[in-house]
């Protein structure tokens, strides 16, 4: 800009017309490219198509509102007079802004689909820091003088209030997500509900064929180099998770740094593609009789050699309708007046609602869940847990879970988690966190008088229940209502008690449900003790990296709402310790210290 000023006032005695004229002549050129290259970036931003599902409802919004500025820049183009300098200043500004947009859009489109929902909170960061910019060279820009005709300016102004209502707007969704990949890292049993939830995280990501995971293997091994060895705990994260879905897949677990870009499959079968259908869901190994193959075609076309069994003449393997009449037989035997013969068939639907999901599809369609239902409230302690813990299994596909809830099952599960035996409970409240990520189901839930018994059974459960019951209790508490409701049923005193139980290994889990407990006045008010604030800097200074993050995120939404909750952290000496995550801790830990640290310093209360 210094140089066409330059340009423009350099004038001679003898020609300073013929100069003037073409100080306007670079000056148009100049506004011209800059427009062109405004208009371009908007244009190759619209061309990128479909987004990781994340963050595609941001991207498709963000594309939206940047093809609105098109009409703008034609009317700048079409003016008849130079456009002046500080609104040059702020076309430039507005040009790096889209830029920064499209080069995010284009992260969201080609970026790895773990890393993208591991760092969603980071993301959304960037998009809010990308309407600011925007917002703020729209709102400088003079356009009554430039003469902007009033429909433009209109849409320009609609479009910057759409800006400033984003950028206050949080979406559950991602907290959802977040709270399952939490569970996945942290859960140390191998239950069918851990699987339940991969193959959730599966379908959410868009991470459950062949194809699509050996996609996202390249993607995560171009990430590692891109980061060049930063970011160590992410990263690790990311290929931990990874390799579960490649497992569950039929993909053997692969060393992603190294390995060729090709992934190999089970070095059983090096070339072969195996569908997680025919896979053991326990052993994970091939079956030997899997049910949607008939003739065992599949495997002599790849020369896979199964395993010999001894089977009756006639019963060389199972078909897909063999199995359909089995369900159907044993869905009928589930309302038979003899005792023996339902316990048999409802262990049986228990299992087979384990093993795949299209048994879990087959036995819905066969009407198996209303009668599944019915037991809850048999008087047999044995056959209310096999019902609800088929009723776990089988929630586990997504339109079952409606089915599920609108049977009303939610009432009788809550009665199992009050009063069955310490397997049932534990597996009603694992069923409630699957049926309650519908969010119609977290408020029948909480209606029901469901929150009580999970607050005793994390409380006085096992690790295995205390597990199950914070699961459930978080994404439950992302509701308001049931926020309340936890905090009354007495949510606070047990979560404190697994803070000082770091051997239970929960630690993050109380601490993310301490985080929204601490969003709600009634919740600051009991948490917010100098013990517990004590307590939240001995998890900054000395914690595990993910323990210093949710530490930081709770002291952080304390200390927004009270500064008084700042001052006792900073007198436990909170400040070098946060200073220290700055330079070291994980991203999101990083992103909450500054944010401490700058709260700190508005209030002047750093020393």
């Amino acid at each position: 800009m210094a140089e066409l000023d330059q340009e423009i006032i350099r004038v001679d005695e003898g020609t300073g017309r013929e100069n003037h004229e073409a100080g306007d002549d670079i000056q148009s050129n100049w506004n011209a490219n800059v427009l062109q290259e405004l208009v371009s970036v908007v244009e190759m931003a619209a061309h990128f198509g479909d987004y990781r599902r994340t963050q595609r409802k941001e991207c498709y919004n963000l594309v939206r509102r940047m093809k609105l500025l098109l009409p703008l820049f034609d009317e700048l183009r079409d003016l008849d007079s130079p456009i002046p300098d500080k609104d040059i200043a702020c076309l430039c500004n507005l040009k790096k802004a889209l830029v920064m947009a499209r080069k995010l859009l284009k992260t969201c489109n080609e970026g790895s689909k773990i890393y993208l929902a591991l760092e969603s909170e980071a993301i959304m960061v960037r998009f809010h820091t990308i309407f600011d910019k925007i917002s703020q060279a729209l709102d400088d820009f003079s356009y009554e003088e430039l003469g902007i005709s009033d429909e433009v300016k209109e849409q320009i102004e609609l479009m910057s209030m759409q800006l400033r209502r984003a950028r206050k707007r949080t979406d559950t969704q991602d907290i959802e997500l977040a709270m399952d990949m939490m569970v996945v890292f942290s859960k140390k049993d191998d239950r069918n509900a851990d699987r339940a939830i991969i193959e959730r995280l599966g379908k959410k990501l868009d991470l459950h064929s062949i194809e699509d995971l050996k996609i996202e293997t390249i993607v995560v091994r171009n990430l590692y180099r891109e980061k060049g060895g930063q970011n160590a705990e992410s990263i690790q994260q990311i290929i931990d998770l990874l390799n579960k879905f490649r497992q569950i897949a039929g993909m053997e677990e692969t060393n992603v740094i190294d390995d060729p870009v090709m992934p190999k499959m089970l070095t059983k079968s090096p070339s072969l593609m195996i569908p997680h259908e025919f896979l053991c869901p326990i052993t994970l190994e091939i079956m030997t009789d899997p049910v949607i193959v008939a003739s065992g075609q599949w495997s002599e076309k790849n020369n896979f050699q199964l395993p010999t069994k001894d089977l009756p003449p006639g019963h060389e393997s199972y078909s897909s309708t063999s199995q359909k009449e089995e369900i159907s037989s044993l869905v009928e035997q589930l309302s038979s007046s003899h005792l023996d013969s339902q316990r048999k068939a409802i262990k049986k639907v228990r299992m087979l609602s384990k093993e795949n999901p299209e048994n879990r599809i087959l036995i819905a369609k066969s009407g198996g869940i209303p009668p599944l239902v019915q037991l809850l409230s048999y008087p047999d302690s044995k056959i209310q847990e096999h019902a609800v813990t088929a009723l776990l299994n089988l929630s586990i596909d997504e339109a079952n879970k409606k089915i599920i809830a609108r049977e009303g099952a939610i009432p009788a599960i809550i009665q199992v988690l009050e009063k069955g035996n310490i397997e049932a409970r534990e597996n009603s409240a694992a069923a409630l966190f699957s049926l309650s990520i519908i969010d119609e189901n977290k408020m029948i839930v909480g209606l029901s008088n469901g929150i009580p018994p999970l607050v005793d059974l994390l409380q006085n459960g096992t690790i295995r229940g205390k597990k199950d019951a914070a699961t459930a209790l978080f994404n439950l508490s992302l509701n308001q209502a049931n926020r309340t409701r936890a905090i009354s049923a007495g949510i606070v005193a047990p979560l404190l008690q697994l803070l000082k139980h770091k051997n239970l290994g929960m630690v993050d889990e109380a601490l993310s449900i301490l985080l929204l407990i601490a969003a709600h006045p009634d919740g600051r008010q009991e948490i917010g003790q100098l013990s517990f604030i004590e307590t939240l800097v001995d998890f900054i200074r000395e914690g595990a990296p993910k323990n210093k993050e949710c530490a930081a995120s709770v002291l952080l939404e304390l200390g927004s709402n009270n500064s008084s909750f700042m001052l006792a952290a900073l007198q436990f000496g909170v400040y070098k310790h946060l200073v220290d995550i700055t330079r070291s801790g994980t991203n999101r830990g990083q992103r909450k210290a500054n944010a401490i640290l700058k709260l700190m310093n508005q209030s002047e209360q750093i020393p």
